[in-house]
Order: structure tokens, then C-alpha cells, then sequence
């Protein structure tokens, strides 16, 4: 029986693959004619942390509420490698819209390391689209709040209204905006803070997985982020 295996070039996914010579361990070795990349099939890589599909398998499951080490298990890497794909992750959130006629903002309570140090993320929902607009980390105060407000200024972002519950810092920093208050109007972000409890295992309630370092925390919900934005969630 003889069976075919289609070969993508890791780099281009051409399909335009050549044998070219073997590696010194006696692997073939293949070139893509497309963009001259040499590489080893995956069928015949003895180490499955360097297979050409595991970074997006690794991503798609840190968004799905999978953890670090679990996630080694299932797909039998090291923890430094899935923390090392995480790490590298270069996602930049850029809004898609000038204007929005209705942005939701609200808290969202997160730690580093334990529960006493609290780091908390304030952020803008647009309900219609499903995209968080901008976001900003620190204390739950009114300087963080003032904060977000001018990332919405800065990113040259202008909105109808601002809808927000009844926290002092929230009144305060939007007084000067068409400023909408009440939980009943919040709807639509309170649903996407249950979306990111579920979607981001560090963000789970009445888990052992936490973060440790504030840097992978920052990642792990830039990554989550642009997988909701996107509709990968």
C-alpha cells in the first residue's frame, strides 16, 4: 500500500517542494521552489515542538480555556515551549471604526502572583460588533479610569454615548460625554466578562492556574483579545 503525503512549505504553505539532500542525522531534506525555505516533513521530525501546525494549535487553546500545563500534555511538548509561544505572540489591537454610536465600559478584576495583588483591567465593548475597542491595566481608580478615557482620545476614537454602572471614577471621568448609567445598560459587556472567565484559564474562578509573571498576564489577554475581535472565539 502506498500512501502520499502532501508536503507545505512551513514558511509559504507552496505546495512547490523539492528533495534537497539529506540533513547529517539522514532526515530528508526538502526545499520550497517558491521561497527557497529548507525544512524536514513533519512526518519525519523526531521532536513534535517543531511541527508546522503546533503554534496555532497552542494559540487556539489558550483562548479556549485550556492551561499551560495541560496543554503540554495533550500535546506532548515542554511548558517551556508553550509558555515560549505565548510569549512571542505579537498581537496588536487596532479599533476598526472611528466612530462608534454606543461604547460599554466597564471593570474587570484580575491577580498577579495571589489574590492581594490585585491588577485590574478597564476596558471599551462595542455590543453590536463584539469588539473591545481599547484597554487599559492598573487600580481601580479614578486615574486609570481617566486613563482609558484618553487611549480613546489618542487612538482618535469618538463615540454617541458611553454606557457604565454607577462607579464614582466611571461618572467622573465621562462626565463631559453623552454619559449613559445603569446596569441595564451594560449588558452587552457584563456577557463579554463571562466570555473572558470562560475563554482565559487565568481568569477562571475557583482555579489553581494563576499568573505568576505580569508580562505572560498582559499576553495571555492580548492574545484572548484579538481572538474575539476576529470571531476565533
Amino acid at each position: 500500500m502506498n500512501i502520499t503525503i502532501t508536503l507545505h512549505c512551513p514558511n509559504c504553505q507552496s505546495t512547490k517542494i523539492k528533495k534537497n539532500g539529506k540533513k547529517a542525522c539522514g532526515k530528508q531534506n526538502y526545499l520550497c521552489k517558491n521561497c527557497f525555505r529548507q525544512f524536514i516533513g513533519d512526518h519525519a521530525l523526531t521532536y513534535k515542538g517543531s511541527h508546522s501546525g503546533l503554534i496555532h494549535r497552542i494559540l487556539l487553546m489558550l483562548v479556549r480555556g485550556i492551561g499551560i500545563r495541560d496543554i503540554s500534555v495533550i500535546q506532548e511538548v515542554s511548558i517551556r515551549k508553550v509558555l515560549s509561544v505565548l510569549v512571542n505572540s505579537h498581537y496588536v489591537l487596532t479599533p476598526r471604526k472611528s466612530y462608534y454610536p454606543c461604547l460599554e465600559v466597564d471593570e474587570f478584576w484580575t491577580y498577579v502572583g495571589n489574590k492581594g495583588k490585585k491588577y485590574w483591567l478597564l476596558y471599551a465593548y462595542e455590543r453590536q460588533s463584539g469588539e473591545v475597542v481599547a484597554y487599559v491595566w492598573g487600580k481601580r481608580d479614578l486615574k486609570t479610569a481617566k486613563r482609558l478615557k484618553e487611549k480613546l482620545l489618542k487612538l482618535d476614537i469618538s463615540f454617541g454615548c458611553v454606557c457604565t454602572d454607577d462607579w464614582q471614577s466611571f461618572i467622573t471621568a465621562f462626565k463631559e460625554d453623552n454619559h449613559v448609567i445603569g446596569k441595564s445598560h451594560t449588558v452587552g459587556i457584563e456577557g463579554n466578562n463571562c466570555r473572558l472567565r470562560h475563554r482565559i484559564r487565568r481568569a477562571f474562578r475557583k482555579t489553581c492556574c494563576f499568573s505568576k509573571k505580569l508580562f505572560n498576564h498582559l499576553k495571555a489577554f492580548r492574545l484572548a483579545f484579538f481572538y474575539i475581535n476576529y470571531g476565533y472565539v
